[in-house]
């Protein structure tokens, strides 16, 4: 079967259904936001939530590196895949990712699992604040730090390839907390609430819904349980991604395609249909 074909059978069959939507990285990267495991993506070895609250030291290379990295995520704004995907309205949008376009392309019915990178926690008080707030203060506390360093390689977490942060300064909560952005770091659980709210919605689908994957590779649980859990369950599961990932063996169709394109083009068949939202 031709990819055409395929592709033109995955959206009949979405076409036709309520839906859960599983977004990840890929999905970001038309915003200009790297993906973690795309074809010729590098290897990553982002800092867990270990080497994080050891000590000041770990906080200090973290933000001084994130600080630059923010330069490029706070600016990036929805692609056409974000649009498609807040004009389908799906049932819930459950996305692994913390750059916050699903919420500025008007996504109403979101899971965002790992938090937003636009928020920040003080670790004693629990305090939360604004991203913006903090970057402000990054940037009177290190003086040209961001003329010196320039934009450096990006991550899709908005960390960056920097070595030398040993002079980086950096704020704390006014508690004397540290602080740390609200999302999950590896290492860390996701929030119980988040995953029963994303369960229920998978399983409420049944046999007469389905979920879409769009943009993950599923290779950490955080997503891949709810694939699992949908196919348990005798839903259709529809993989977008470019290479492989840990659920095509229990997707119904699995499409080498670009999300953007995808989406757009389910978005436009939905238009026409009176069964999807």
């Amino acid at each position: 079967m031709t990819i055409a074909a395929l592709e033109g059978e995955a959206l009949d069959l979405l076409a036709g259904r309520r839906l859960v939507v599983l977004t990840g990285a890929g999905l970001s990267t038309d915003s200009g936001i790297p993906d973690y495991r795309g074809p010729g993506a590098p290897a990553r070895a982002p800092m867990t939530y270990q080497e994080f609250v050891a000590g000041p030291e770990a906080q200090q290379r973290y933000w001084a590196r994130s600080h630059l990295g923010w330069q490029r995520m706070g600016r990036a704004v929805p692609n056409d895949g974000h649009h498609a995907l807040a004009r389908l309205d799906p049932e819930l949008l459950i996305t692994q990712n913390v750059d916050g376009l699903h919420e500025a392309a008007g996504t109403r019915s979101l899971v965002a699992l790992h938090g937003r990178v636009a928020d920040v926690v003080c670790l004693s008080c629990r305090r939360t604040s604004s991203r913006g707030a903090l970057e402000r203060e990054l940037d009177a506390l290190n003086p040209g730090w961001l003329e010196r360093h320039g934009w450096v390689e990006s991550r899709p977490d908005g960390d960056v390839d920097l070595d030398d942060t040993h002079d980086f300064v950096v704020p704390r909560c006014p508690c004397g907390g540290p602080l740390k952005p609200d999302v999950v770091f590896f290492g860390e659980n996701v929030p119980a609430d988040r995953v029963a709210r994303c369960y229920a919605a998978v399983e409420a689908l049944g046999t007469d819904g389905a979920l879409l994957v769009a943009g993950s590779s599923l290779t950490v649980m955080s997503g891949l349980r709810f694939v699992k859990r949908a196919a348990a369950g005798g839903t259709p599961v529809v993989v977008v991604n470019r290479g492989l990932t840990r659920g095509d063996a229990l997707a119904t169709y699995k499409l080498e395609v670009g999300c953007s394109e995808f989406l757009t083009a389910l978005a436009a068949t939905a238009a026409v249909s009176p069964h999807l939202r």
